[in-house]
């Protein structure tokens, strides 16, 4: 399955709904994603994953690595997941603490 990505700004902050799977091939599209906000001045983003299918370790570290992009900028980068299947996935490698996941959306400061 392929990778969707819709982004869209509201109050200033970057959302990013990500659709299908996320892994070892897909994955560099979302880095992409996300290094291209960031490098057009999007500090704090939003990563809604609602309708993300599958999540794997490369993924994780797109994620990461685009939280450590916007934080370099004082910036912030918060996800929307409400999937137990996923939220366990960040809660087995900790990331959980790391990460500041929203119920939805409409949650997430400024969104």
């Amino acid at each position: 399955m392929d990778l969707t990505l819709a982004t869209r700004e509201v109050d200033g902050r970057a959302i990013v709904a990500v659709g299908g799977e996320i892994d070892v091939y897909t994955a560099p599209k979302l880095r992409d994603c996300i290094t291209d906000l960031v490098s057009k001045g999007s500090y704090d983003i939003v990563v809604d994953l609602e309708a993300v299918e599958f999540l794997d370790s490369t993924g994780l570290g797109v994620l990461v690595g685009g939280l450590k992009k916007v934080r370099a900028h004082d910036g912030s980068l918060d996800l929307v997941c409400t999937q137990e299947r996923l939220l366990k996935i960040f809660r087995i490698t900790g990331l959980a603490k790391v990460f500041v996941i929203h119920d939805s959306v409409g949650l997430a400061p400024g969104a």
